[in-house]
């Protein structure tokens, strides 16, 4: 397949980030509800208080949504877009494309259509998912922040023009390692969305089309990857609570960091906020993740048939 898998995966992918970018962003601002505010650490309410006394009850994400349109305009549903078209052209591009060529590699020849034994997916999904995040991890660093950055008042806010603009400042005012702040986060994060979302949708469809209980076609890919999407919900979500927290602080100068690492963040969340704390965003995080993974993979199987003479 080559380099094949990797424009097939890329488009794909751009196409699924951009459609579903609102959810997304609704999704990092619940997860930012609830955050300690310590003076050294930006607001990190979903919408900055008439008092700083009086932080604002947790609301749903229909709320957020709604209150996001009125507060900062239909526009801001898509702040961060440009770093969303990166991210999935560096990380998603990166790993759908070594997954691919890792299925072709591992597949096993005397199975019934060549299938790939499950324990090998996940593998397969493991390896791709953690080289693609590495790869990815600025423009990540830059969406968070330029999807926070609208519920701050206006006198803290970072103002980002566009992802480039957010990554050359980043790396001249924090040095060029806050580029990879909370790559550990989102190395962990991308090796379990990448193992369960696509592992899972492989295997789905195989066991659908194994029983005879579709054929292969729009129905299949939409039933195997809304599947695939809540499985990957499910599994990524408390780590991807704490990589939106640890991605989001401001490091103020002379004076220690909110967090010193994830399991620090992922301790203060838990004593703060409880447990439950790591599942906040989950509604938008499934109903992002479910019509991401359907737009991703019912694209992918029409780009792979446009391309199948390439």
């Amino acid at each position: 397949m080559g380099v094949k898998g990797f424009v097939e995966g890329g488009i794909a992918s751009v196409i699924a980030g951009c459609s579903t970018h609102p959810l997304d962003l609704i999704k990092v601002r619940m997860q930012l509800q609830g955050e300690t505010q310590p003076s050294n650490l930006r607001p990190a309410l979903a919408f900055h208080p008439g008092s700083v006394h009086a932080p604002p009850p947790k609301v749903g994400p229909v709320a957020v949504g709604v209150k996001l349109v009125q507060q900062e305009g239909v526009a801001a549903l898509f702040s961060g877009v440009s770093a969303t078209v990166l991210r999935q052209l560096l990380y998603s591009t990166t790993r759908m494309g070594l997954y691919d060529m890792l299925k072709k590699k591992w597949s096993d020849p005397n199975s019934a259509g060549g299938t790939m034994p499950l324990p090998r997916k996940i593998a397969a999904g493991l390896i791709a998912g953690g080289i693609g995040a590495a790869i990815g991890n600025p423009a990540d660093v830059a969406m968070v922040r330029m999807q926070a950055d609208g519920r701050l008042p206006p006198a803290q806010r970072r103002n980002y023009k566009s992802v480039v603009d957010a990554i050359t400042r980043m790396a001249k005012d924090e040095g060029v390692t806050s580029l990879w702040r909370g790559s550990s986060l989102t190395v962990n994060r991308a090796m379990l969305v990448t193992a369960s979302q696509l592992a899972s949708y492989d295997q789905f469809k195989e066991m659908i089309l194994e029983k005879g209980v579709m054929r292969d076609g729009l129905g299949t890919h939409v039933t195997a990857s809304f599947a695939a999407g809540f499985v990957a919900a499910v599994t990524s979500n408390p780590v991807d609570v704490i990589k939106t927290r640890v991605m989001n602080m401001k490091v103020e100068p002379g004076a220690a960091p909110p967090y010193s690492g994830a399991l620090d963040c992922a301790l203060k969340t838990v004593r703060a906020e409880g447990p439950m704390a790591l599942y906040k965003g989950f509604v938008p995080t499934i109903s992002r993740q479910g019509p991401f993974t359907v737009v991703l993979f019912v694209t992918l199987e029409q780009v792979r048939k446009l391309l199948k003479d390439f």
